[in-house]
């Protein structure tokens, strides 16, 4: 059988809510929804699109690495924008990690996010151990 890992970051939420941060099976990795809040729920970057993904993908590398993954094992991106219009600054943002990495890649307007100073969630997977 399969070992389950699962990552949390200690935030209230997580067990209100039921959910983790990451969670491993063997080699694929599954990062949640992630926002540009920290620990204690204040929002990082308001009005600025660029730090949110920038705050956003640090956070992900962060669970990543608590899996025993990195960025590099990242295959599939999906973002979650307020304002598709701001595409290319977060594109450019996202080309600063994942530039050589090049995983699929997804990015979806939405109407709005749990906090409306959200203005991107990002979520990813993983698979541990692929060659790039």
């Amino acid at each position: 059988m399969t070992e389950r890992i699962n990552i949390g970051t200690g935030t209230p939420w997580e067990q209100i809510v039921g959910y983790s941060r990451a969670v491993r099976v063997g080699n694929i990795v599954h990062v949640s929804g992630t926002t540009a809040s920290d620990e204690q729920g204040n929002v990082i970057g308001v009005g600025d699109v660029r730090a949110q993904t920038d705050y956003i993908l640090r956070k992900i590398e962060r669970a990543l690495e608590a899996t025993g993954a990195s960025l590099r094992d990242v295959v599939r991106v999906r973002m979650f924008v307020t304002d598709i219009s701001q595409w290319e600054a977060i594109g450019r943002v996202h080309g600063e990690f994942f530039g050589d990495i090049r995983p699929v890649s997804t990015m979806v307007e939405i109407s709005r996010l749990v906090d409306p100073q959200h203005l991107i969630e990002i979520e990813v997977e993983a698979i541990i151990g692929v060659e790039s």
